[in-house]
Order: structure tokens, then sequence, then C-alpha cells
């Protein structure tokens, strides 16, 4: 007699945004300082450079993101629609997010009423273009801090 196989736990487990969330309002606040406000369809994000580890009092060990939904969008139940929606979104495409970056989405309505695939890929595309964003973010912090090799006079 044999015991059917239990299927591998690990490969059931849903991916989580649980690790990956911005949680204190003081991160949000830095990220808006160091970013500049960016929009798509239905909706507007910043993306923000990670600060080091010392600087705040925080370890951040990956990206992270982070969801607004203001009382203009609606009612309780309306902005929580919009962000189990989005988290959902995001959940599906963690592997997206740009390394070292904090990203805050500002969903608008219309992300209620929309479809799930076109909200999925106007996720998708935004993940991209921070991804884009980040690494034109590095290479310019690269940049400023390499040394300039410029000729200076020789003493004998």
């Amino acid at each position: 007699m044999t015991i059917p196989s239990q299927p591998d736990q690990s490969s059931t487990r849903r991916a989580s945004l649980t690790g990956a969330r911005l949680s204190k309002h003081a991160d949000y606040q830095r990220a808006y300082a160091a970013s500049r406000k960016r929009q798509s369809a239905s909706m507007s994000w910043f993306l923000a450079p990670q600060p080091p580890i010392g600087i705040t009092g925080s370890a951040s060990t990956g990206p992270r993101v982070g969801l607004t939904a203001g009382k203009v969008l609606g009612k309780a139940h309306e902005r929580n629609r919009i962000k189990r929606r989005m988290r959902e979104a995001l959940r599906r495409h963690l592997d997206l997010l740009p390394p070292g970056c904090d990203l805050i989405l500002h969903p608008r309505r219309t992300v209620l009423t929309l479809e799930f695939t076109k909200l999925e890929a106007e996720i998708v595309r935004i993940l991209q273009q921070a991804a884009t964003e980040a690494r034109r973010m590095k290479q310019n912090s690269v940049q400023l801090a390499a040394p300039t090799t410029a000729a200076s006079p020789r003493v004998p």
C-alpha cells in the first residue's frame, strides 16, 4: 500500500507582500522628498532609493512598496477594495520590484472598476519603468561618486 505524497508546502505557499511593504510614516515622507511624481493611466507613483542602513533605524533588506488610498477615492469599503486589488497584482509580480528602492503607488478611482488584467498590466508596466529608473539612478550615483582624474600639476 502506498501513501499519496503530500505536495511540497513551499511550492503551494503564496508569495506575500508582508516583508516588502513600507510601514512607517517616516519612510513614506523620506520617499516623497527623495523622488518626483510620475503618472500613468490610472495611478501616480514615486520611486526613491533606499537610505543606507545606518541612517534609519530599520534595516531594509530588499525593495519595498507602499500603497496609499485617500478619502477622495471613496468610502472605506471602496478604498479597501482598491488596495486589495493592487496588493494582489503586486504580489503576482514581486520579482519585478527594483532592488534598493522604495516605490509608492497612488491609485485613481478608476482602479475600482478597471478590469483586473488591465490593472495588472499597468502595474507591470510601472514596475518595468521603475526598474529602468532605478538603474539610471544607480548609474548616476556611481558616476557622482567616482573620482575624476583631472590632470594636476606635478610637484618635483
